[in-house]
């Protein structure tokens, strides 16, 4: 039957499974709007209150089920904003959708109102934006480019496309149907490179594995435990990807990322082979291409991830192994091993290194100030459910929780961390709320008082669709990651890193928000418990002193260091 594009484009959607589609309204995809009115019941449009919120709602919504997230924008500014969030699901290999409502075609390449070249801008030739970008110039083709769309963001390497839509082609009517839902495709191991793993494994005396990366279920982190359990390999997990092995199994060994346990750098360092399952190994999770070096490892490493051009593209491994999660983690749990193994107390160690690690005793530094902030991530590993997503964005704040709470596994069903490999601040707050709006669960997002900002104003986006999350907001007035490093390079001289900031508390109650402030560590467990307790979302602000600025030490010390080395 006949229909205007806008709805057959809401219908190409609904065919692939997709129940929220997150965005800004915008008068160049009006039709698509309407499309959501009359499938209401089927889809939900999010509205949110700027592209780069919905962008990174849309990408913790790639994260969480595995399949693209969705999110729509007006041209120009609007897909400017948004950029943020494509370029978070890049880094991060997470699969999503960007729709883009554009000038209409009569008037394309003449720099009309608002009109961006988005092949440029987005373009895989940027080598960090979108796998693909397209323009949808013929309705009768919305099927096929939907369809292509999904495919792309979840085959190989997961990752972003971006869809182009003339405003014009929106309206044309258009007698075409929806292609049946995309499913991605597995990519096996070959038995010999198997078989050469397993070799490589029997020669080994000090193996590690470091899972992480984007692309894996329940079921492929299962197969992954197994794997483990089978030859008792110690596992730690890539920077920000801490949920993909149960960081509670006691053959975790620890995250290996920035502020990496020393004690797990040096087990990294001491590895006689090292098995990536997933990562691309970037920057953050090989501290900077030194821990492992480049291009050319110190230990035998075993690289097995979803894209073939991500193999031998920054390190040479021993092995190469051309698998996605799934496939690779089940071939993984079937390999044969030896009825006797010899590296038992390494794998006993690791672990011990990491409960040593989340111990707020060990390294002997005492943090100054009121607020004890190892005792309140141990309130809620108590007092969060099992399930709870857990949100952040970037900053120093981060580290509390990356180094001492302890992540449920996606072995136990839930995706249990929403975190930007890319260090993009204001991921935290929408990430949080759009996991609320899609599952129901408890969404917990720490955040700084920097961080925040950038993306506070999506707590109106959560009052008004009636979802929850608990905002952790960490005040010390400062963009504390970076005056960290000011201290370190020009100690003494602050400059553009201080902020003076609204009253919290007050802004959270205007969104709809309910609020408190704390300034002693025995205030929180109280107030957490009322933030759970309470229907509507909630901001605990804790007033931290400025000096506590890492989980190992404090801005003084920083400085009195650089001093004292620019004075030798």
């Amino acid at each position: 039957m006949p229909q205007i594009a806008g709805h057959l484009l809401v219908e190409c959607l609904i065919a692939q499974g997709v129940t929220h589609a997150f965005g800004v309204p915008g008068e160049s995809y009006l039709a698509v709007l309407d499309g959501f009115h009359a499938h209401a019941g089927r889809i939900r449009f999010v509205t949110n209150r700027q592209e780069g919120g919905a962008a990174f709602m849309a990408e913790a919504q790639g994260k969480l089920t595995g399949r693209p997230g969705v999110c729509f924008v007006t041209r120009g500014p609007g897909a400017t904003n948004a950029s943020i969030g494509v370029h978070t699901a890049f880094q991060d290999s997470t699969p999503l959708v960007l729709f883009v409502g554009d000038v209409a075609s009569d008037a394309r390449d003449r720099e009309a109102f608002q009109e961006v070249d988005y092949a440029a801008f987005f373009g895989p030739s940027t080598k960090g934006m979108a796998k693909r970008v397209e323009r949808i110039d013929d309705a009768r083709r919305i099927p096929e480019y939907v369809a292509r769309a999904f495919a792309t963001a979840m085959n190989g390497r997961p990752g972003p496309v971006v869809l182009v839509l003339p405003e014009d082609m929106l309206t044309q009517t258009v007698d075409a149907l929806p292609l049946p839902r995309v499913e991605p495709v597995q990519a096996w191991s070959d038995p010999g490179s198997l078989r050469e793993l397993r070799t490589l494994l029997l020669a080994s005396e000090r193996p590690l594995v470091i899972a992480g990366g984007g692309g894996w279920t329940p079921q492929a982190a299962a197969a992954l435990q197994r794997f483990a359990e089978n030859w008792q390999l110690p596992v730690a997990n890539a920077f920000r990807f801490q949920d993909t092995f149960d960081n509670h199994h006691a053959l975790y060994a620890g995250d290996v990322g920035l502020g990496i346990n020393p004690a797990l750098a040096r087990r990294v360092r001491e590895s006689d082979l090292l098995i990536a399952l997933g990562p691309r190994l970037g920057e953050s999770t090989t501290g900077g291409y030194t821990l492992i070096e480049a291009p050319l490892p110190k230990q035998k490493l075993v690289h097995v991830h979803a894209s073939a051009e991500e193999l031998g593209r920054v390190y040479q491994p021993t092995l190469a192994i051309n698998a996605t999660m799934n496939a690779a983690a089940r071939s993984l749990e079937v390999l044969t091993a030896p009825p006797e193994l010899p590296w038992a107390s390494w794998a006993q160690a690791c672990h011990a290194d990491y409960l040593a690690n989340i111990d707020p005793a060990n390294g002997g530094v005492v943090l100054p100030g009121s607020i004890d902030m190892p005792a309140i991530i141990h309130s809620l590993q108590q007092h969060l459910p099992a399930d709870a997503v857990l949100t952040n964005g970037a900053g120093n704040f981060a580290s509390w929780l990356h180094r001492f709470f302890r992540y449920h596994g996606l072995v136990k069903g839930h995706k249990t961390q929403l975190a930007p490999t890319n260090g993009a601040m204001g991921y935290g707050v929408p990430a949080g709320i759009g996991a609320a709006i899609l599952t129901g669960r408890m969404a917990f997002t720490i955040a700084g008082d920097g961080d925040f900002l950038m993306n506070g104003q999506e707590l109106a986006t959560a009052v008004q669709h009636g979802a929850k999350s608990i905002v952790l907001l960490l005040n010390n007035g400062s963009y504390g990651t970076i005056r960290m490093h000011q201290e370190r390079e020009y100690p003494a001289r602050e400059s553009g890193s201080g902020l003076s900031n609204p009253d919290f508390c007050a802004l959270a109650r205007a969104y709809g928000y309910a609020a408190e402030r704390i300034n002693r560590t025995v205030e929180f467990v109280p107030a957490l418990q009322r933030a759970l307790a309470t229907p509507v979302g909630s901001v605990i602000e804790v007033m931290i002193d400025v000096d506590v600025i890492t989980t190992r030490g404090t801005l003084s010390a920083i400085r009195q260091s650089a001093l004292g080395a620019a004075s030798t």
